[in-house]
């Protein structure tokens, strides 16, 4: 039964896509190597690996981050931690992590509609590389250097953030 409710959740949120700890494998190996024993979330200094819930489907009890909530800092703790690999423990450099890309909606973002806002950018763990300003004023990212830690947005000053950050890691 509880299987029958997991994909009927999982068919429902299909686009739900979770942001997962730094180091993560491919999804799927992921879900195979994970044991949801949460070392991860133990070592974790900020609190920003939390578990998965049921609207995560297959995915329910295993490490994501909410960014909008705590972002990851990327001190790279985790991946030393896990017993399985589901935590690449070789992917120790900040900068080398891809968890996921963040997209800027320029409909919302403040400079697009002429407020000055360097929030994302002046926030951006990879600074003045993941995140660059177009003509002093209108944040841009840049894709080989973004690593998907979502402080941009969980920074940005905007209801419900204009930069979002989606996982690499499709379900």
């Amino acid at each position: 039964m509880l299987n029958f409710i997991l994909n009927y959740i999982e068919k429902v949120v299909s686009d739900v896509s979770p942001l997962r700890p730094p180091g993560a494998v491919p999804e799927k190996e992921f879900l195979n190597k994970c044991i949801k024993c949460n070392k991860c979330l133990q070592i974790c200094p900020y609190d920003s690996i939390i578990t998965a819930g049921i609207e995560y489907g297959k995915s329910f009890g295993t490490p994501i981050i909410n960014a909008r909530d705590v972002p990851c800092y990327l001190c790279m703790l985790c991946p030393p931690v896990c017993p399985t690999g589901a935590l690449d423990n070789d992917l120790i450099v900040k900068e080398k992590v891809r968890m996921g890309m963040a997209y800027i909606n320029e409909k919302t973002c403040l400079p697009f509609i002429g407020v000055i806002c360097r929030a994302c950018f002046e926030n951006c763990p990879i600074f003045r590389k993941a995140i660059i300003l177009e003509d002093e004023m209108y944040p841009k990212v840049v894709e080989e250097h973004c690593v998907g830690c979502g402080i941009c947005e969980q920074v940005c000053p905007i209801e419900g953030s204009a930069i979002i950050v989606k996982s690499y890691h499709n379900v």
